[in-house]
């Protein structure tokens, strides 16, 4: 069995890494953002005065991790208004139809997912046969596109690649008397048996991921964070709000740049070997 062929059959059983499906206490970022997700499937919710927003759902056995961690801060789920998501894989959307029926919140999905997340799985590059439940999807996003609630305005940028609609996310969020850039990056990764070359699947995947690049490599960051914790190091920075008290590890700019500078670098890597591979082979 192949890498990719094991990780298709691991995702289709709604199996993962342990701590995938491991509680982990909800706990401020920064402002009004809260890590409400598990041990690494990142969850983050927004809270605003005239609701709040969660972006990513894992899967639909970790949503009641997910409602325990966000009435765990005080807040309701029924106040959760608008759903987004980083990218269209069950991890991060499988869990969007509960979310929905249990907070009636809209869900935006970005251009190009849409469909996958519309149909519970279906038309996705690699992963076709992982489905899940289909969530109806109430706004179609555009690159660029602003999500607004509560005085709060997130930006939606299109980093395909990963999937052809992966998103990042960005806002503006005050805390102390000083604002920070906040960003939620979508997912970078070339993932074991992605094709960078003669895709016939997904023709644009690796123009697609060389955009995407010069898109992060241009957002300011004051506060990385991303789909997974283990983007960020949200483990480590996590422990550190404990022993650090009045420094927030979460505003970290030099990670995030040399976390998008090294998955570059990887992407860069894997698409010469690739290349080399199929000239080789003519």
């Amino acid at each position: 069995m192949t890498v990719a062929t094991h990780l298709l059959a691991v995702a289709c059983l709604g199996l993962g890494p342990t701590d995938w499906f491991e509680p982990f206490p909800a706990h401020k970022v920064i402002g009004n953002v809260y890590y409400v997700g598990s041990k690494d499937l990142a969850t983050y919710l927004i809270t605003t005065p005239q609701g709040h927003i969660l972006i990513n759902s894992g899967f639909e056995r970790t949503v009641p991790l997910i409602q325990e961690s966000v009435e765990s801060l005080g807040f309701k789920m029924r106040d959760v208004k608008i759903l987004l998501n980083s990218h269209a894989h069950s991890d991060h959307v499988a869990g969007l139809a509960r979310l929905k029926e249990i907070t009636g919140a809209k869900a935006y999905v970005m251009q190009g997912d849409q469909e996958v997340v519309a149909s519970g799985g279906k038309g996705q590059y690699l992963y076709g046969l992982n489905q899940w439940t289909p969530c109806p999807v109430d706004r179609i996003l555009e690159d660029g596109d602003e999500v607004k609630l509560g005085g709060v305005t997130l930006v939606a940028h299109r980093t395909p690649g990963h999937t052809r609609g992966c998103t990042t996310w960005t806002w503006k969020v005050a805390d102390g008397g000083k604002t920070f850039d906040v960003v939620v990056i979508g997912s970078p990764n070339v993932n074991p048996g992605y094709r960078l070359v003669d895709n016939k699947d997904y023709p644009r995947i690796a123009d697609d991921f060389a955009r995407t690049f010069e898109i992060l490599k241009k957002l300011p960051c004051d506060i990385f964070l991303g789909a997974h914790g283990d983007y960020y190091g949200m483990l480590t920075k996590y422990e550190r709000t404990k022993t650090t008290p009045g420094v927030n590890p979460f505003i970290d700019p030099e990670g995030y740049r040399a976390y998008v500078a090294a998955k570059e670098k990887a992407f860069r890597q894997i698409l010469a070997a690739q290349s080399a591979g199929t000239r080789s082979d003519r």
